[in-house]
């Protein structure tokens, strides 16, 4: 069925006040601490539920709060996805197409997930008991308000095949780790390296040093082995982490010149109007960057246009005029003064 303008601005302006990274509206923004606060109260009523007095006491008021979670959880991913085609990466596709790419998104399916447990016990009439650990899950659905958490997922999908690979590395040193453990052992505690299997577990406690103590070495050769590998695991280990810290550090810069690049565009015509402000502010919320890490870029930029624009020396309009002065530290001014020379 064809859309009218009327129902297409409507959802226009529904898609714009539950999109996150429209954040200068009021209602925008409020509608997005409400959601924010229930997340942070379910979670906070899966820990208190657990505690026997409460959980017992509070069971009717728990559950009827509950209730009204996945209401309102169950309404704003119907919004979501009614108004997903107004999102710019739909435009090539039909609506019902443009949804279900929405659908598959993972955001989208961090929000089904939220819901989906409470409605399959509820019509399979499984105990709902059963499924109280998925509401820890929704836990997940700040990752669509927080900068942090969409900077931790952008690292790990994009450092995903160097993590992969330590990983990999890792567990077959785990196997390695925990045969030659066994051989060693096994003679002297056939109770407690029982098999390569069971001797895992003291290979990833060794691997990773947090070493408990529980299952130590007692023969000579298993504990030139214990020493071996607990200096190995601590390299190991930290390569998953030294990996994470580069990626952080790369999209942080990725993220500050792609800040940079909307600023110096904003900039071009020398002057920045009100819905170009709202703009770098909705960018700049959805970056992560601070709001004086931002106007330093804005005034940095500013700075760069003024000094390309004119004499550095006596202020006079380029490239029209240069002063001599200047034509003389074409190191000092750069390059582009020592060109019109």
């Amino acid at each position: 069925m064809t859309q009218t303008p009327m129902t297409k601005s409507k959802r226009r302006q529904i898609y714009e006040l539950i999109e996150v990274g429209i954040r200068t509206d009021p209602l925008s923004r409020a509608i997005d601490l409400t959601l924010i606060g229930l997340i942070a109260l379910n979670v906070l009523a899966v820990v208190v539920e657990s505690v026997p007095a409460i959980g017992g006491r509070y069971h009717g008021v728990l559950n009827t709060f509950e209730i009204f979670s996945v209401i309102v959880f169950t309404i704003e991913y119907l919004i979501r996805v009614w108004a997903a085609v107004e999102d710019k990466r739909s435009a090539d596709h039909s609506a019902v197409t443009g949804r279900i790419r929405y659908m598959l998104t993972p955001l989208a399916l961090i929000d089904l997930a939220v819901i989906a447990p409470f409605y399959i016990g509820f019509l399979a009439g499984i105990d709902l008991r059963a499924f109280r650990v998925f509401r820890l899950f929704r836990v997940f659905k700040l990752v669509r308000y927080s900068p942090t958490m969409s900077l931790l997922l952008e690292v790990l999908k994009d450092e995903a095949r160097a993590i992969t690979a330590s990983l990999f590395i890792l567990a077959l040193l785990i196997v390695l780790a925990a045969s030659l453990i066994f051989f060693a052992e096994h003679d002297a505690q056939p109770d407690v390296f029982t098999s390569i299997p069971a001797s895992m577990w003291w290979a990833v406690v060794t691997m990773t040093t947090v070493g408990y103590g529980d299952v130590v070495p007692v023969t000579v050769w298993g504990k030139v082995l214990g020493a071996v590998i607990g200096v190995i695991g601590i390299g190991m280990v930290a390569l998953p982490a030294g990996f994470l810290a580069a990626g952080f550090g790369e999209a942080l810069h990725r993220r500050r010149k792609k800040y940079e690049n909307l600023v110096a565009q904003v900039l071009h015509d020398g002057k920045v109007s009100a819905d170009e402000r709202t703009h770098l502010e909705d960018t700049r919320a959805r970056l992560g960057l601070t709001a004086d890490e931002a106007e330093g870029i804005l005034e940095e930029e500013e700075i760069r246009q003024v000094r390309e624009e004119t004499c550095p020396s006596c202020g006079a309009a380029l490239p029209d005029h240069v002063h001599k002065s200047c034509l003389k530290k074409p190191e000092k001014y750069g390059k582009r003064l020592s060109d019109w020379a």
